[in-house]
């Protein structure tokens, strides 16, 4: 994913001079091909994400289109402020991407992990919120922020799980993508790195699976549709299960067509141990066997529920 990233900023930076690079002290080795090609259109802004933000604000007024490059757990969350009042409150169109989402730098601990972006960003008026689950649907998402003349956010998870689509979806902007089709009318909607579980439980209990590369704006009429004929949704989440993907599906189908959901992301808590990514999804309830242990139930109850 993070190669695709890489390649769509080199795209966009050498077809439109406007289009500027800035990081907060991160990337080195994913920036070598920009920095190569469009050494002009690069700025390194230091461990310094709050005027990095102002920066990109202020090229942004001047006809740039800034792409502002940062860790998660920094871009957005430390840096919401000035996200809000720099950037959203003008509408400037300045693309935030935040790498290594959800827990993927499991051995920094808490202060590098990032569960909490996407519900930092939910409720600032005029941002976008994307979150691609692979290269393809990355591919996509960039190409889609930058005709927008307002902001995006763009979460992704350092971890490469591999391809979910075969092609990148041409998708409005959004719209779920149906990545997989099951018989059952419980429904899953996934986003980035869970996708996969999703697809990988989906194919066991004969169930639909949604990918949500949008989380803001979801397309509620799709939504609505999709409850109108379902028993119950399932959405997963690399995030916390308070504020994301999960809560964005309620709130979209409480008042049309109300239908249960069971959120699965990181509860109230922050990690405990230390180890790898794969350990950190454990200690949370987010590994495969942890997952499928809170769905079967679910789907199996929603089932015999429709059977009556």
């Amino acid at each position: 994913m993070r190669a695709a990233f890489s390649a769509a900023l080199v795209e966009a930076a050498t077809r439109d001079e406007r289009v500027v690079l800035l990081t907060g002290d991160h990337g080195y080795a994913l920036f070598d091909e920009f920095r190569k090609r469009c050494p002009d259109q690069y700025i390194n802004a230091g461990i310094a994400e709050q005027n990095m933000v102002g920066v990109a604000a202020g090229l942004a007024k001047a006809g740039f289109r800034p792409i502002v490059y940062g860790l998660s757990a920094f871009v957005p969350v430390r840096v919401v402020e000035q996200i809000k009042i720099d950037v959203c409150y003008e509408k400037l169109p300045v693309i935030f991407t935040g790498d290594g989402a959800g827990l993927v730098y499991s051995t920094l601990g808490t202060s590098h992990q990032s569960f909490e972006d996407i519900a930092c960003l939910r409720s600032v008026p005029y941002i976008d919120i994307m979150s691609p689950c692979d290269a393809h649907e990355l591919t996509a998402c960039m190409s889609t922020a930058l005709t927008l003349q307002s902001p995006v956010y763009m979460r992704m998870g350092k971890a490469d799980l591999g391809s979910v689509h075969a092609k990148a979806p041409s998708l409005a902007r959004g719209e779920l993508a149906c990545v997989q089709r099951g018989q059952s009318r419980v429904q899953f909607i996934a986003t980035g790195s869970m996708v996969k579980t999703a697809c990988t439980l989906g194919a066991e209990l004969d169930v639909s699976v949604w990918s949500a590369p949008w989380i803001k704006p979801l397309d509620a009429g799709q939504l609505g549709a999709l409850a109108a004929s379902s028993s119950a949704f399932v959405t997963l989440e690399e995030h916390s299960a308070a504020g994301g993907l999960g809560a964005a599906v309620l709130e979209a189908i409480s008042e049309a067509n109300p239908v249960p959901v069971l959120r699965i992301g990181v509860g109230e808590r922050f990690s405990e141990t230390c180890g790898s990514h794969a350990h950190a999804m454990r200690e949370h309830g987010l590994d495969l066997a942890s997952v499928r242990a809170r769905v079967e139930p679910f789907v199996d109850k929603w089932t015999m529920s429709d059977a009556c």
